[in-house]
């Protein structure tokens, strides 16, 4: 099986030492992405419907690259820092995908990268 790194010019460059996402066989693996604005490097936290936004168009750009889109994500996993923002996060989250959504599940941390407050990690089939 042959392993891929997938780049997106029009996402945010890593904050560490990871791919945007990797391609294995015909999954595909995106880090973790944060509410960070690829064009301005500025990073979005005080609206958190914003930051989810935000972290879904970082997300589509990656997706974008690997030549997919949202109807091929299996799995996703979001981190908050607050489950209060759950609701919001949600709504906003869910508009991405309009039928079939992905598994997922959405855990409380205590703190996460660049001090954010959402990130969201996916997988997907192409």
């Amino acid at each position: 099986m042959s392993k891929n790194v997938i780049y997106s010019a029009k996402a945010p460059e890593p904050i560490g030492p990871y791919s945007q996402a990797i391609q294995a066989g015909n999954m595909l693996f995106i880090s973790g992405q944060v509410a960070i604005e690829q064009s301005s490097g500025k990073i979005l936290t005080d609206n958190i419907q914003d930051e989810t936004h935000q972290v879904m168009k970082n997300i589509k750009e990656i997706l974008t690259a690997a030549g997919t889109d949202f109807s091929t994500v299996v799995k996703c996993t979001i981190f908050l820092k607050d489950m209060n923002n759950f609701p919001k996060v949600n709504e906003i989250y869910g508009s991405y995908f309009t039928s079939q959504p992905p598994a997922r599940e959405t855990v409380e941390v205590s703190r996460l990268p660049k001090d954010v407050n959402v990130e969201i990690s996916c997988i997907a089939v192409k």
